[in-house]
């Protein structure tokens, strides 16, 4: 492709980024005309963390061409546009988001979270992988194909499955990986590695295909994510390190933090433990903050629009004492840096995509107006474009296939014959003990019962890929409805997706379960045999193709029948520890470590589904 030639810049191959180069130099020299100068009050160089006054931008299509001093620019430029009281700064980058979590589908999102600064997301696929990982990369480059502004950087997940006891969904390996890595420069590397175990342990049934994922991650230059959860001592944390796992987002101490800070890992930090650990950084005279950068990781749409997107981590770092260009660096430059994206973007510079937050006060980082591929695409909070109609396919949005309807016998669990009570395997959320807890339960009619009165209902996870109606089922503590005939379920159920339900009565667990798979997938609240409300997420039971506002309204809605519901808790688990509850059972339904004894979906290996991710071991729910 001849440089005096416009090439395609949305998803570009080799070939075209160096045609976008080679009409970006011309550009710059003035001897190829630009589209647009945007002049500014002062911009803020990440590089060196310097403001310079009065500067002007200059872009070609999406990306910028030269910067420099007002008047400075020797071509020609076809639209001029000045923000004298203004302050440019680079566009917001997430270092690792999933955006299945915010339960939008990406045309959405962007349209979400750009007003809000967030002009490029490092996704990290290992929500929609699990649902369809064959179909990773067509799915996050789709949005930005159809116009989208936003730059999605697909990882694809390490973890499908998420453990080598679960199936459906897909599996990715060696082969997989590679491919991705070949097909598109937007892939940065590979999702957060989840599955310590099978890292270090070659027993381990993922071992293999985990180490081919990283082999072919480090063939391509990509970048290995990491995830260390529970991993606090020493001797782990070297070993996590040497594993070239390249970073960690799931520090929740100053100690813990700083441990693995100052060995070898690019640190991620979530707003749940922002103000302590920057406190802490402050305090011990940190100057140096290029291997550290803000997360968002998990954030509903609704608790977007309450707090805001990347933009809330870093007005949390200010709040928190940090000084504002630090923490703009440590959401632009310093994860640009470590995902090997500094030539596309993290920094207002030549070559990079156009994309600029104009900041009306920086020490409130309050934001005015937002750039993203040289154009505006927000006043204030107001998304300006139009949102780009993408019918998703039926790969994305025919995902729950149980097989038929359940019905109460399916979340029957049936006692050995001749037995007045049964001893129960007994798990309760965020159950991170090396065993799990025994309690004795009442049979009735040869079936094994709830205990209400000791806060024991029961969970369940259904099998949504197999079409087989398989239903695992087991009793927890502390967690679902007092309420008779009530019953919660929902399609998001990290990290493999299924289904989960709990609930006080089997019939109520069925019915829940259809409506979710009515709706091709989301949440059900069933109150006192009757259907209450439902939450629509029919593209890979994630995510919904609507506006944030209507969703965040059928949340609402959802929220409001569930305060008419009696819920379980446990004393050391009171509701302060359910932020968002019901969402927070989503994530007890993990899979990976530091959890040890979890329920999944039936299998061959366990077939009742209750088994020790750590180990392997077994166990019958009751005997």
């Amino acid at each position: 492709m001849r440089p005096d030639v416009t090439p395609v810049d949305i998803n570009p191959d080799s070939a075209t980024e160096i045609a976008i180069r080679q009409q970006l130099t011309l550009v710059a020299l003035g001897k190829a005309p630009a589209d647009v100068a945007l002049r500014v009050g002062r911009l803020l160089d990440v590089a060196t963390r310097c403001w310079s006054e009065d500067q002007e931008i200059v872009i070609k299509d999406r990306r910028i061409a030269y910067v420099g001093p007002a008047g400075s620019y020797p071509g020609e430029v076809a639209l001029r546009v000045h923000e004298p009281d203004l302050a440019a700064v680079p566009g917001l980058g997430e270092v690792h988001k999933h955006i299945e979590s915010s339960h939008l589908t990406p045309e959405w999102e962007a349209a979400l979270v750009l007003p809000r600064g967030n002009t490029w997301t490092c996704e990290a696929s290992h929500e929609f992988s699990n649902v369809n990982g064959g179909k990773t990369l067509e799915f996050w480059l789709k949005a930005r194909e159809a116009g989208s502004p936003l730059k999605i950087f697909p990882l694809p997940g390490s973890a499908v499955p998420p453990t080598g006891y679960e199936h459906g969904g897909g599996y990715l390996g060696y082969d997989e990986q590679k491919a991705f890595l070949k097909q598109s420069l937007m892939v940065a590397g590979l999702d957060e590695v989840m599955d310590w175990p099978a890292v270090w342990n070659r027993d381990n049934p993922s071992y293999d295909r985990l180490w081919g994922m990283i082999r072919a991650t480090f063939e391509q230059r990509g970048v290995v994510e990491g995830h260390a959860a529970g991993i606090r001592d020493l001797p782990t944390i070297n070993a996590f390190a040497a594993a070239g796992l390249a970073s960690d987002h799931e520090a929740w101490t100053f100690e813990e933090f700083w441990d693995k800070l100052s060995h070898g890992l690019f640190m991620e930090l979530r707003p749940h433990s922002l103000p302590d650990v920057i406190t802490g950084l402050l305090q011990r005279g940190l100057s140096d903050w290029s291997q550290i950068a803000f997360t968002t990781d998990d954030r509903s749409a609704s608790d977007t629009l309450k707090l805001g997107a990347t933009d809330y981590n870093v007005r949390l770092a200010i709040e928190s004492g940090l000084a504002p260009e630090i923490a703009i660096q440590c959401a632009t430059i310093n994860p640009a840096r470590h995902m090997r994206l500094t030539p596309w973007v993290g920094s207002i510079a030549p070559g990079r995509y156009a994309d600029i937050v104009l900041l009306s006060n920086v020490e409130r980082f309050e934001i005015a107006k937002v750039w993203a591929d040289g154009r505006q695409v927000s006043e204030d909070t107001r998304y300006l474009p139009d949102v780009p109609r993408i019918d998703w396919p039926d790969w994305a949005t025919k995902t729950v296939n149980i097989g038929r309807p359940l019905v109460a016998a399916d979340f029957a669990i049936a006692a050995e014959p001749g037995r007045a009570t049964m001893q129960a395997a007994v798990l309760r959320p965020f159950h991170w003990a090396d065993d799990f807890l025994v309690y004795e339960l009442p049979v009735e009619d040869g079936l094994v019962q709830r205990d209400a009165s000791r806060n024991i209902t029961k969970f369940s996870v259904v099998d949504r890929f197999s079409g087989q109606a398989a239903v695992s089922k087991m009793f927890w503590i502390g967690c679902g409805p007092r309420t008779p005939d009530t019953a919660l379920a929902c399609s998001m159920a990290h990290d493999k997706h299924n289904i989960w339900c709990v609930g006080s009565s089997d019939a109520a667990m069925a019915l829940a379960v259809n409506a979710i798979a009515d709706n091709d997938g989301g949440w059900a609240l069933v109150r006192e045999g009757q259907v209450v409300a439902t939450v629509r997420y029919e593209v890979a039971g994630l995510m919904t193709c609507r506006a944030p506002e209507a969703l965040h309204a059928e949340m609402q809605a959802l929220y409001a029948e569930g305060d008419k519901i009696d819920w379980m808790y446990e004393p050391t688990f009171s509701p302060r520890w359910f932020p968002g509850f019901p969402e927070r059972l989503a994530f007890a339904t993990l899979t990976c470590a530091p959890w040890r004894w979890v329920l999944v979906a039936p299998s061959d290996y366990a077939p009742q589904g209750l088994v020790n991710v750590q180990t392997g071991a077994v166990q019958p729910v009751v005997f």
